[in-house]
């Protein structure tokens, strides 16, 4: 018998506790019952999101989020600032072209942020933009990019939104959506929420909903103002994940125990731990000067493929982890350390990359990463 440890950047693992809850007999979208959990799962999501402003729940991924985030604030030859630094920042302006939107790219190198003067000189230079599109944590390089600080040169600017996916930030670092002055904010169940995929949440500022008033591309599953209209009855416009948003209610309830800087806390020291873990052992980081705390990219030595090391670790010793995208292909490998994730997941981690690294070929001390490791998560 062999147990599986899940650690790839999404999906993330569910707590048994969530498991238990979504296992229950199912009820009917459309009855009293379920409106309590949804209007309780509201609720909830505004303070994780910290924000007073209106937030959705759809039955979708992420992406469909972010769709939805494009096709209700823009209308077909809009100018939108997209900040693409990877495979999900890269996302935001295919998504616009989709639309017919004219995309303004600030192409960032992967594994560097976005230069908060660079976007700065993008507003200036095209005041009529009517959005900025960025990725707060880049689940394809591990990089965390200025949030706060490019939201503030948008705040000023009355006919300007920021748009921010946090599918890999919300509930793992800290984001807070109204005192940044975030106008829309999306997220995913399958990260940091530890849920399994299905579910899209966003949370729209009124100066979001203004400009939505204009907006006139083609919308009609994720059309968010007939969202907005159902989800002040607690219920949606079409059919709910009922089983998600009951296990979201629980997730959000095990993260209420612990409060937010218990949650942030925990999620930095971890991958502080990582980052000086694998460092150790002669890895060198994607992001060095910018990580996220959500998810470590580590390159990989030049003689070890990277495909071949993700699938040893899969298949032989049952731990999951992700790989690298594009030109990163067999270059690195990501490790998650959001959600349900401990201490000892750290060191299970750790230690399946030194054991696979000596098996390709890669002679490394088995134990020293995990040694730095836990004399950090000791401290």
């Amino acid at each position: 018998m062999k147990r599986t440890f899940l650690y790839t950047p999404g999906p993330t693992q569910v707590p048994e506790d969530a498991l238990l809850e979504m296992a229950r007999p199912i009820i009917h979208h459309r009855t009293p019952q379920f409106e309590a959990i949804f209007a309780d799962t509201l609720k909830k999501l505004k303070w994780l999101f910290q924000t007073q402003n209106d937030v959705l729940i759809l039955a979708s991924s992420g992406t469909g989020a972010m769709e939805g985030s494009v096709v209700n604030f823009l209308s077909k030859g809009d100018k939108a600032i997209v900040v693409n630094a990877g495979k999900f920042g890269e996302r935001w302006g295919e998504i616009c072209r989709a639309y017919g939107v004219e995309v303004i790219e600030l192409k960032i190198e992967w594994g560097k942020a976005v230069k908060v003067e660079d976007v700065k000189a993008a507003l200036d230079a095209n005041p009529d933009v009517k959005a900025v599109y960025i990725t707060a944590s880049e689940t394809s390089t591990g990089v965390a990019h200025p949030i706060k600080e490019v939201a503030a040169l948008v705040k000023e600017r009355e006919n300007t939104i920021i748009v921010v996916d946090a599918i890999t930030a919300l509930g793992a670092f800290n984001v807070p959506t109204d005192e940044w002055g975030l106008d829309v904010v999306v997220s995913g169940s399958q990260k940091a929420l530890m849920l399994p995929p299905g579910l899209g949440v966003v949370s729209i500022s009124e100066k979001a909903w203004k400009l939505a008033e204009t907006s006139t591309l083609p919308k009609f599953y994720f059309n968010f103002k007939k969202e907005r209209k159902n989800h002040l009855k607690n219920t949606t416009a079409y059919t709910a994940a009922v089983t998600l948003v009951i296990g979201l209610n629980k997730t959000l309830s095990m993260m209420q125990e612990d409060g937010l800087e218990t949650v942030f806390a925990r999620t930095e020291k971890m991958a502080h731990a990582c980052r000086e873990a694998v460092q150790a052992i002669g890895l060198k980081l994607l992001a060095p000067t910018c990580p996220s705390p959500s998810v470590t990219s580590v390159f990989l030595p030049e003689s070890v493929d990277g495909g071949k090391l993700v699938k040893l670790m899969r298949d032989t010793y049952g731990v999951g982890m992700a790989g690298g995208q594009d030109d990163l292909k067999g270059r690195i490998i990501r490790i998650s350390h959001m959600g349900y994730v401990g201490e000892w997941d750290l060191y299970i981690a750790l230690t399946a990359v030194e054991k696979a690294l000596n098996q390709l070929g890669h002679v490394t001390p088995i134990g020293k990463a995990v040694g730095v490791a836990a004399a950090i998560m000791g401290a």
